[in-house]
């Protein structure tokens, strides 16, 4: 696997890290069940600390894009379903975003518009 480490980038290590293997996994370049280098052995590679790629591995696994399996190492969880969410998350931001453009307009402040999302949501999510 090639992760490039940016001395001079602001981001942490354990971010670039974490960012170059989402890129793999959603180009397609690490596929379903695949197993990661070691913690050891991508710490090695990378010449960084096992902690920071332990940091690295555990965010990667609490956002569900690898799985961590006792005794056996790091694999690529389902990319299809994280693929298919983060398809919709863009979809929502452009909502939200024309949803803000049209509160501005109608002079809704920010207050006003959570309490109007509050109330759809809690109307939608009880039918």
């Amino acid at each position: 696997m090639d992760i490039l480490i940016n001395a001079q980038s602001e981001d942490p290590i354990y971010i670039q890290i974490k960012n170059q293997i989402i890129k793999a996994i959603i180009e397609g370049s690490l596929k379903n069940n695949e197993q990661l280098p070691s913690l050891r052995g991508l710490a090695k590679e990378l010449k960084v600390s096992i902690l920071t790629v332990n940091r690295a591995y555990t965010e990667l696994e609490n956002e569900g894009f690898i799985v961590g399996v006792q005794g056996s190492g790091f694999f690529v969880g389902d990319t299809q379903s994280l693929i298919v969410k983060e398809q919709y998350i863009r979809e929502i931001e452009n909502l939200f975003s024309q949803a803000v453009n049209l509160a501005n307009i109608s002079n809704l402040n920010l207050k006003d518009l959570k309490q109007l999302l509050e109330m759809i949501y809690k109307i939608e999510i009880n039918d």
